[in-house]
């Protein structure tokens, strides 16, 4: 892989993130594109021949671990940062192999399963990698394949896929995981006949891959809904695309959170509402004025936030990826908020992190109980990982004193320039 207009990564595992308290947040700050997307959009160019552009690409480390992985398979990546764009080339030789050094770091390398599958009818993955915030298995993944068709064995820690020719068929998916969707999504494009999808994730990064599949020459309907359907085209039918990643919805959430939880007034350039229109009304509950605008969203914030309850499900539900971001705003918060996780009872482990800013949270099983100081106090603390790690950034906006948050290469994995982004609202932050 090569790069252009390339900052490093180099030092991010001992960096650390200096913040304190200052003003209101004032300004416009822009929305990069979705990690969540992303990763994905790069693996869907494996399935055809030719030269690909991705635009609006984040800057971020899960897109250098995902290059790398699809470098070592054989597609040829340009980063050029100065435009935003990856330029990617699919010659056609490509080794149908994905080396657990790489699949370790990153858990959408998993993506790859479905494109190499539904193309090659062959392919080896070591399992996947990435956060560490309780056990997300793929057995749906494998079960929906299998259902296509495929056959899988296990060994020694790699996942082995054959299959001559997937077919059409019906599968309901129990959970409406994403990455089993997109799996199966992909897969599903070079299967023989159609195949319906039930029960499948709604996400706006699901419509994002769908829509470049079909500009691809994918047969697509049901983009959008619980329910989609594939007709399966022939394997030299698809051609390569130029293509725009949706805005990052999370990254969105956390510059709308930071100028809420500092009272402060922003513009969230390139933030889409209707991606996200759970967790903006439960952000009015709690005072925070918005303001939709032809190019994003204008976020007030209250003199102080209201306690609210929330509660984390599937799409269109509030995500998980959001409810750290919420929790560190219920820590300053007029009153008493209940948080239950119902999809990954391990992401409350940064909870302790907010603790020792003086958080008032008590967990119990799937709940957090979360009652409102008037103040948080700055510590010492660490990204346990991607979101926590931005959630940690908000509280120690309003700590008083110095809050010093380290493994911070955490938040390099999915946040474009957050320090350098806040910084340009005038927040009090510092990369160390």
């Amino acid at each position: 892989m090569s790069s252009n207009g390339a900052r490093s990564f180099a030092i991010a595992p001992g960096a650390r993130i200096k913040v304190a308290p200052g003003a209101p947040l004032q300004g416009t700050v822009d929305v990069p594109g979705a990690k969540n997307s992303v990763l994905k959009l790069m693996a869907a160019c494996l399935m055809a021949d030719g030269n690909y552009v991705l635009s609006n690409v984040p800057d971020i480390e899960d897109v250098v671990t995902m290059s790398e992985l699809l470098s070592s398979i054989g597609l040829v990546i340009e980063h050029h940062r100065d435009t935003q764009e990856l330029h990617i080339t699919n010659n056609g030789n490509l080794q149908l192999f994905a080396p657990y050094e790489l699949v370790e770091r990153i858990r959408a390398s998993v993506n790859v399963l479905g494109p190499l599958l539904g193309r090659f009818g062959e392919v080896r993955i070591a399992l996947p990698g990435g956060d560490d915030f309780g056990s997300r298995p793929i057995d749906m993944h494998l079960r929906g394949l299998t259902e296509l068709g495929a056959q899988f064995e296990m060994r020694h820690g790699d996942i082995y896929a054959r299959a001559e020719r997937l077919h059409g068929t019906n599968i309901t998916l129990d959970f409406p995981s994403v990455g089993a969707t997109e799996n199966l999504l992909t897969a599903a494009v070079f299967a023989k006949g159609s195949t319906s999808i039930e029960n499948a994730a709604r996400e706006p990064e699901i419509g994002d891959l769908c829509n470049m599949l079909v500009a691809m020459g994918a047969d697509i309907e049901g983009i959008g809904s619980s329910t989609l359907v594939v007709h399966g085209v022939e394997r030299n039918a698809l051609r390569a695309v130029h293509h725009t990643v949706v805005a990052d919805r999370v990254q969105a959430a956390t510059y709308i959170a930071a100028a809420a939880i500092t009272a402060g007034e922003v513009v969230v350039r390139g933030a889409i509402a209707g991606h996200m229109e759970m967790l903006l009304t439960r952000f009015t509950d709690m005072g925070v004025v918005l303001v939709e605008q032809h190019d994003g969203l204008l976020v007030i914030g209250p003199e102080r936030l209201k306690s609210i309850d929330v509660v984390t499900l599937p799409y269109p539900g509030i995500a998980t990826d959001y409810k750290p971001l919420v929790v560190a705003m219920l820590s300053v918060a007029e009153g008493v908020g209940i948080v239950t996780e119902n999809l990954y009872p391990g992401r409350f482990r940064y909870v302790d992190e907010l603790q020792r800013l003086g958080a008032n949270i008590r967990t119990d099983g799937h709940h957090a109980v979360v009652r409102g100081e008037a103040k948080l106090s700055g510590a010492p603390v660490r990204a346990p990982d991607i979101r926590a790690g931005a959630a940690l950034v908000v509280a120690g906006l309003v700590a008083e004193g110095e809050t010093i948050i380290s493994d911070v290469h955490h938040i390099d994995r999915g946040y474009d320039d957050l320090v350098g982004r806040l910084c340009t609202l005038g927040a009090n932050i510092t990369r160390l």
